[in-house]
């Protein structure tokens, strides 16, 4: 298939000279770079100590400019421990005795890859992000020091100014804990578009599979619409999805109700995210997701419970002093409750951030897990994040 699409690429390219040679086009380009400082704890009641972590993350990155519809991008990272190590980064087993901070040290190839792009189509074949949508199945987890890239093949193509169709073949995963738990992958990815007066609907389809010869498909089909609407001086914001899963052997739906305003700079929003469970043996999985941003920051859900989970949440939002800052409260609880298992626990998050003079960033961001019932792994919980950021 890769051949197929790059030889009708190459036959698509205008014979045509241009102004540009190949040289001029590799010695044009752009160079960025991205430097983030950041110190994080983390305190569990249990028996594992408690962590902290000062690490550094740099990436630089370098995009040719365009020849004949042709350009590539080449991104390394690299992430260091800054002195304070006294943590789980999950692949050093010597610090097992450490709760989690799931920044390993690595230096590896972020991004590289070649874009072809000729009006309202657009290929990109190697490694590279990918983020669609709210980042709820598929994204880049850039939170983590280590974000997660994928290897593979993504197409964009947009017929008209309001719809947009998106297709990605993924072969490797390339996640959050440097190149140790990377994974060779089978997956397909369709995802398609289209703006209207209220708002946006988008329909998608991702299918994935590990290449391990296993049965493992985890097949997600599903449908979501988000809009805004100005009345006076209030902004009102809505949103609802649902999605189902065939997961081999297990089934389960998605499901998200979302409304929110915006009044006088302030951001509300009160919403209902349900990951089904199936008769209390399987929750709803999304593998792909940027997980952090959902369903509280001190990351208690990164795998959906058996049991599934309902998470009522509201958050509030605005301008301070030049920055952002967030609360945000969520109640978590059994989609599929037992006897025993119904309360998963409350969170609350704090953030400020703020970007000044264009190049430099800062934050301060907090989060404090309250656990339910009984339920394995899940404790009282502390983490605290500070950092400063350069990027040029």
């Amino acid at each position: 298939m890769r051949k197929i699409i790059i030889t009708t690429i190459i036959g698509l390219t205008p014979i045509v000279s241009q102004s540009v040679t190949l040289t001029e086009a590799l010695m044009s380009g752009q160079a960025s770079a991205d430097v983030r400082l950041r110190y994080e704890s983390v305190k569990q009641d249990n028996t594992q100590q408690d962590a902290n972590a000062l690490t550094v993350r740099s990436r630089l990155n370098y995009s040719t400019g365009v020849f004949h519809s042709f350009s590539a991008t080449v991104e390394m990272e690299d992430s260091r421990s800054a002195g304070v190590n006294d943590y789980n980064d999950t692949v050093n087993g010597n610090k097992s005795v450490y709760s989690v901070i799931a920044d390993p040290e690595t230096t590896e190839l972020d991004q590289t890859f070649i874009q072809y792009k000729e009006n309202n189509f657009k290929v990109k074949l190697g490694r590279q992000l990918l983020a669609l949508d709210t980042q709820r199945f598929v994204g880049h987890v850039g939170w983590r020091q280590d974000r997660q890239v994928f290897d593979g093949l993504s197409l964009n193509y947009q017929p008209k100014d309001k719809l947009s169709l998106n297709y990605a073949y993924i072969k490797k995963r390339n996640r959050i804990f440097a190149e140790l738990k990377d994974l060779f992958s089978k997956d397909h990815l369709f995802n398609a578009s289209y703006d209207t007066a209220l708002g946006k609907v988008t329909g998608y389809g991702y299918f994935l599979e590990l290449d391990n010869n296993t049965d493992n498909s985890l097949d997600t089909v599903g449908l979501s619409f988000k809009g805004a609407k100005k009345l006076g001086d209030t902004k009102w914001l809505y949103s609802a999805e649902w999605a189902t899963q065939d997961a081999a052997k297990h089934e389960a739906d998605y499901s998200l109700l979302e409304a929110g305003l915006v009044v006088s700079a302030v951001t509300i929003k009160l919403g209902y995210e349900v990951l089904g469970s199936d008769s209390g043996q399987y929750g709803f999985s999304t593998p792909l997701a940027t997980l952090h941003k959902f369903n509280g920051w001190s990351d208690q859900f990164l795998a959906t419970p058996v049991q599934g989970l309902e998470d009522r949440y509201l958050s509030l939002s605005g301008k301070l002093a030049g920055g952002k800052w967030v609360v945000v409260y969520h109640d978590f609880s059994a989609e599929k409750s037992s006897a025993s298992i119904d309360d998963f626990g409350s969170e609350i998050n704090l953030l400020y951030a703020k970007t000044f003079a264009k190049h430099y960033s800062t934050g301060i961001k907090y989060a404090r897990y309250s656990a339910g019932d009984v339920v394995a792994g899940k404790v009282d919980t502390d983490k605290l994040w500070v950092w400063a950021g350069l990027s040029f």
